[in-house]
């Protein structure tokens, strides 16, 4: 049997810190410290703790070069572990499913051209399960005076480098009609579920932020999208799969938007109630689980990395593309009276399962949504000059 190392692979020498009574009693600090050794690989995108002889065998492999597995000597315990793990790969065992999926799991990773820290970080950030709302309760950090008193005084809002008389001041321009649309955006986190959504105003918010507004076609397999964004290489990897609650017209359900048809492909209906799918999905913030339409944002990564192979940036423009998504939609959504939201706390590995996405070649980078803004403030916004919600004294 012919066996190589994983494509990517970080060791981690992570140290665990956890009180203990015994040692405080016994004249010491009152910690025990224990430290392990992790294997990060992004295509198995859990953590696999490692002994030192597995360690060691691990390191003596290549990711590029097949070897007989016979000629390593001694460790074979270790070998089996690391082969069961998806560490080591096994060129051919059709008889062992196991590692027959991890070697289609390394070969999908290294199609993709991942640069390995984007890998990693994309791998080893996915949340599981998480419930942000109780996370920030138990941290006592659901309100800014709680955070300053938790965290102490944040670094400084507006950064100086030089002394307040050598600035030069700038004029300050008289607002026109944009500059008062920027005023009106802010986060919504109040919806109305009680008023639907009317359809044209669904498709106007979809087709101006989301859909392809023409094209170049290189050739018959090579074509780039003109959208109303900016997107690194002109690439336009995102795609979105909706979760629309309250729209005239459209059934509640599961949806993937074709941009380039400006056309909506329904999906198979999830197996439990919808709104408690969104609760999941966006870690139990149930101030947008009232979103007439929530719009997980999924970049294909293959399509990006076809161009930007193994890039250091490749992952950061991904990134950076979810940011101009968003801003675009809060905009087209505040001028035609809407509210709109954008969260990074969410359960992508929920996502991938409801959606059937592979977080190696397509993931979950965000949930954005948009829809009636609902007409008391039960969860604060964050609008200090009152130009979404009246100011008391007004």
């Amino acid at each position: 049997m012919r066996i190589r190392r994983c494509a990517v692979v970080f060791l981690e020498p992570r140290e665990e810190v956890a009180f203990e009574l015994d040692s405080l009693l016994t004249g010491g600090d009152g910690l025990r410290r224990t430290r392990r050794w992790l294997a990060l690989a992004p295509h198995i995108g859990e953590e696999v703790e490692l002994d030192a002889g597995e360690r060691e065998l691990l390191g003596r492999l290549s990711p590029g070069q097949w070897v007989e597995a016979d000629s390593l000597g001694e460790g074979a315990a270790a070998l089996q572990r690391l082969l069961a793990e998806g560490l080591v790969i096994a060129e051919t065992d059709p008889a062992d499913p196991v590692r027959a999926r991890w070697r289609e799991r390394d070969q999908l990773f290294r199609q993709v051209h991942w640069h390995p820290l984007g890998a990693t970080l994309h791998a080893f950030t996915r949340w599981e399960g998480v419930d942000a709302v109780q996370n920030t309760r138990d941290s006592r950090t659901g309100t800014a005076v709680e955070m300053r008193e938790v965290l102490g005084a944040p670094p400084v809002e507006a950064a100086a480098r030089t002394d307040a008389g050598d600035r030069l001041a700038l004029p300050r321009v008289a607002p026109n009609d944009f500059d008062r649309l920027l005023a009106r955006r802010a986060t919504c986190r109040n919806f109305d579920p009680s008023r639907r959504l009317p359809l044209q105003a669904f498709a106007q918010l979809m087709q101006r932020v989301f859909a392809a507004q023409a094209e170049v076609r290189v050739s018959d397999d090579t074509v780039f999208l003109k959208k109303n964004v900016p997107s690194g290489g002109g690439l336009h990897p995102m795609e979105c799969y909706l979760l629309v609650q309250h729209v005239e017209g459209l059934a509640p359900g599961l949806y993937h938007y074709h941009a380039v048809e400006h056309a909506l492909e329904p999906l198979p209906a999830p197996d439990r109630p919808l709104r408690e799918l969104v609760m999941d999905i966006a870690a139990r913030q149930h101030w947008f689980a009232d979103a007439h339409v929530l719009v997980v944002l999924s970049p294909r990564f293959d399509r990006t990395f076809w161009k930007y192979r193994q890039h250091a940036k490749g992952y950061r423009v991904v990134a950076l593309e979810g940011g101009h998504l968003s801003q675009t939609l809060y905009l087209s959504a505040t001028e035609a009276g809407l509210g709109a939201f954008i969260t990074g706390a969410i359960n992508e590995k929920l996502v991938e399962r409801t959606f059937g996405l592979d977080p190696i070649s397509q993931g979950a980078l965000a949930l954005c949504g948009f829809g009636w803004r609902g007409t008391v403030m039960e969860t604060a916004e964050l609008d200090p000059a009152g130009e979404v919600w009246e100011r008391e004294g007004d």
